[in-house]
């Protein structure tokens, strides 16, 4: 399948990328590539694609990559909506503290004590975890 993906040109610490078409399968260090559709420099903030190419590769069945598709949304070179790139999150566990256990005899509550310590975990991990900046 081919791919319509960036590929770093330059050296360490500058941010120049070109825009390839490219099969799926090589890496994107490999240097392969079919077509340089474009061109992005972000020292300078520079950015160049060639929309009707673009345009006629995904007529012939190219995939954007997740950053490409993103930007040609935003450049309005294609419709549609942009897509989540980053990482999904997952979850933080809950962390309950396990209290100590009175010495023999010590508890009258017997072992009503662990049954809501579980109850108080399950319902921290069916809750929505609300973000905290």
């Amino acid at each position: 399948m081919l791919m319509i993906r960036l590929q770093r040109v330059a050296r360490k610490h500058i941010p120049i990328f070109r825009v390839v078409l490219t099969d799926s399968k090589n890496s994107t260090k490999s240097g392969k590539f079919h077509e340089v559709l474009g061109s992005f420099n972000l020292k300078t903030n520079e950015k160049t694609v060639d929309a009707e190419r673009v345009k006629y590769w995904i007529s012939k069945g190219a995939q954007p990559s997740g950053t490409m598709h993103n930007y040609l949304v935003h450049e309005k070179i294609i419709a549609g909506k942009k897509i989540n790139v980053l990482p999904r999150r997952t979850p933080i566990k809950a962390k309950v503290k396990a209290e100590e256990k009175p010495a023999q005899g010590g508890s009258a509550s017997g072992g009503k004590e662990e049954v809501k310590a579980e109850s108080t975990i399950e319902k921290a991990a069916e809750a929505p975890v609300a973000k905290t900046e």
